[in-house]
């Protein structure tokens, strides 16, 4: 019979054993229905999940809803939008409450005395040219300076496949700024001319993404078996889609067979009643999603199905604790 402990020397094991008393327990909040950026190809606005429901204004009734979260198991916030940082007393309440991750484009400010610990993802989306052709203007020239050497925040740089043999420069002004960096692939929700995806392009921002990998290892939060598979859509010879996402609202998951999921994972509306499909775009198509944090989740709930060989269990244990990395559950 495979064990963990069969499979694994003792120093995997001690990075096993790290994580596995972890048991993370996340959703996801959309913190208001506003941004002050429109980016061609945001989720939110694309699909429509801005007019869901009209977002609740009362501070009170988000501390509320937030302890009930707290009671019904949640153990990490993950705070989206619309733009978080528009409305910080609601970041606050979670903050207060429960381990938060607040996602934001970086053009405010979050003040370090108000949230001392909480980690912040800023979006990043291609290179300077990129960023004013989808969000309208250069983003990093502002939150680089909001953040720099913020020991508790890092760029999520969505790659687009304009960026094919010019992340380096990008990486290297992240960690110039002091900050770290992980890697995520635009999904074009929109249909921007030019940034969809093809076969080669993956392949080659695959060997792309593991150089810089292999080259910033100080700055780059990441792993070479993520890259393998937000790149194929693939994991031990399935196909990333509907039938085998985990990151979908309990409340919709009729799926049956049940695939491996998050456990009681909803993703909730600005108006705290109205739940969305999945953690990205109801109108997205799921085979051509490239999020991130669901190809992580994928691994991350098929332990099992990495218990097959040495190396799988290995590439199991380096994604999970990236996403712990990620939001603040283990160090750096």
């Amino acid at each position: 019979m495979k064990t963990v402990s069969s499979l694994l020397d003792g120093q995997w094991y001690d990075r096993y054993k790290a994580i596995s008393r972890l048991n993370i327990r996340s959703s996801i909040y959309d913190v208001t229905n506003k941004c002050n950026l429109r980016c061609k190809g945001c989720f939110f606005f694309s699909s429509g999940e801005h007019l869901k429901g009209n977002e609740e204004m009362d501070v009170h009734a988000w501390e509320a809803f937030i302890d009930r979260e707290k009671e019904r198991g949640v153990n990490l916030a993950i705070l989206i939008g619309g733009e978080p940082t528009l409305y910080l007393d609601r970041v606050e309440a979670f903050y207060k409450r429960l381990p938060t991750y607040c996602a934001t484009n970086g053009i405010i400010k979050v003040p370090r005395d108000r949230f001392p610990d909480m980690m912040v993802g800023i979006s990043l989306w291609g290179d300077e040219e990129d960023e004013k052709t989808l969000r309208g203007k250069d983003t990093f020239s502002i939150s680089s300076r909001n953040y720099e050497g913020d020991p508790y925040t890092y760029y999520l740089y969505t790659i687009t496949p304009k960026q094919i043999g010019k992340t380096e420069r990008i990486i290297k002004k992240i960690r110039d700024a002091g900050l770290k960096v992980h890697m995520q692939l635009l999904s074009n929700d929109e249909g921007v001319d030019g940034f969809t995806w093809k076969p080669v392009e993956l392949e080659d921002i695959r060997r792309e993404m593991d150089a810089m990998l292999d080259a910033y290892p100080d700055t780059v939060i990441s792993s070479k078996y993520y890259h393998k598979i937000i790149t194929a859509g693939e994991m031990l010879g399935r196909k990333f889609g509907w039938n085998e996402c985990p990151s979908v609202t309990v409340d919709f998951d009729r799926r049956n067979p049940q695939p491996k999921r998050l456990i009681n994972f909803i993703r909730w509306s600005a108006d705290l009643k109205t739940k969305h499909r999945c953690c990205t775009s109801e109108t997205r198509d799921c085979k051509t999603c490239k999020d991130g944090a669901a190809h992580m989740s994928w691994v991350m709930v098929n332990k099992r199905a990495h218990m097959e060989s040495a190396q799988d269990l290995q590439n199991w244990v380096e994604v999970y604790e990236m996403f712990a990395k990620l939001y603040k559950f283990i160090p750096w």
